[in-house]
């Protein structure tokens, strides 16, 4: 497997681990307001191979307890599983952001134990989820079913929505809270603009949005929090 990004240390990406980001190439989806969309596009560049990451990761035991996969959606690897156990061998924690569409793979990953935490975007309300993925079209059966694998079988999850003014308004919060009914943990980050955003113009909510949109969900979800806002 190829790697195309490594954040060597972070203390955010991971909660309550220090860990390092690794991110994967490809996606499923096109959302307008992503941050890393060169991993999406394919114009960023391998930066090592999957023996240079566990070389890489041997060298920082007793540094680091966790490693966080991202990308792009990293379940478009169908050998993700076999990285992960490798990465278990050597002691670290596994964090696994993902979109959702792959509950297959999700479920296969969950049942070997091979992840500690699991972060699982929830684009947008039902009805506005593939403008906000930059389809056409979204098959939600998919995204429904992962929701509830995570629900049941992952040892600690999240569930985030990042919010851009232009793509949510308040009816989409008592949407994305039907959808992840009884979840324990959602959070609400804020859009923030940068060079790598394949679209322009959009912005964030203001914080009391933000705050009045995380009451909307708050019914529905045992624990809701702002992330990234002052």
């Amino acid at each position: 497997m190829k790697i195309h990004g490594l954040q060597k240390m972070t203390l955010l990406d991971f909660p309550g681990r220090v860990a390092c980001t690794v991110f994967l190439g490809g996606c499923d989806f096109r959302c307008p307001f992503c941050h890393n969309y060169e991993l999406v596009d394919g114009t960023a560049q391998p930066l090592m191979d999957e023996s240079e990451l566990l070389a890489f990761l041997e060298k920082r035991k007793g540094l680091l307890d966790g490693v966080a996969i991202t990308g792009g959606e990293p379940c478009l690897h169908r050998d993700l599983p076999d990285l992960l156990e490798k990465i278990r061998s050597l002691g670290f924690g596994v964090k696994l952001d993902t979109n959702g569409c792959h509950p297959a793979l999700l479920r296969t990953m969950l049942e070997r134990r091979l992840v500690d935490y699991v972060a699982m975007d929830v684009k947008n309300s039902p009805s506005k989820y593939a403008a906000a993925c930059g389809m056409d079209t979204v098959d939600l059966a998919p995204i429904r079913e992962s929701i509830a694998l995570l629900m049941d079988m992952a040892p600690d999850y999240e569930f985030r929505t990042t919010v851009v003014k232009e793509l949510h308004d308040a009816l989409d919060f008592s949407g994305i809270g039907e959808m992840i009914r009884g979840a324990k943990r959602y959070f609400l980050q804020a859009f923030t603009d940068r060079d790598s955003v394949p679209f322009q113009g959009f912005h964030a909510p203001a914080k009391e949005d933000l705050l009045r949109f995380a009451d909307l969900v708050r019914p529905f979800v045992g624990e809701v929090s702002l992330r990234g806002v002052d």
